[in-house]
């Protein structure tokens, strides 16, 4: 341990005008790097922005039935016309099988009348 403590000690000194691996340039910044700076905050900016604008259009409360209340009126119309065409898918369907089963009745009763 101690031919360790006199190894260190016994080095040179480094040269006086030596700042301590500090070049010339240390601490110094190009121009691309402000540009990449300013780029970058302008960025986060638009972001706060729009995430701001996002987080507005969200419910206080994210129960049910109140936010089918506070629904846009495009969403409603949207809900009321896909319900209204399921309807009418239903409606078209159902004189189909009706219809069907009728006709099939009435080719029975032509046969045997």
């Amino acid at each position: 341990m101690t031919d360790t403590v006199a190894l260190v000690l016994a080095q040179p000194a480094g040269p006086a005008n030596d700042p301590g691996g500090q070049g010339e340039d240390f601490g110094k910044s190009s121009p691309v790097g402000l540009v990449l700076l300013i780029v970058f905050a302008i960025a986060i900016v638009f972001l706060v922005r729009s995430m701001s604008k996002h987080v507005k259009k969200l419910p206080s409360t994210f129960d049910e039935s109140k936010a089918a209340a506070a629904a846009p009126a495009r969403v409603k119309r949207a809900e009321a016309k896909a319900a209204a065409e399921a309807e009418a898918a239903a409606a078209a369907d159902e004189p189909d099988g009706e219809e069907s089963a009728g006709s099939e009745d009435r080719a029975e009763s032509g046969k045997s009348g």
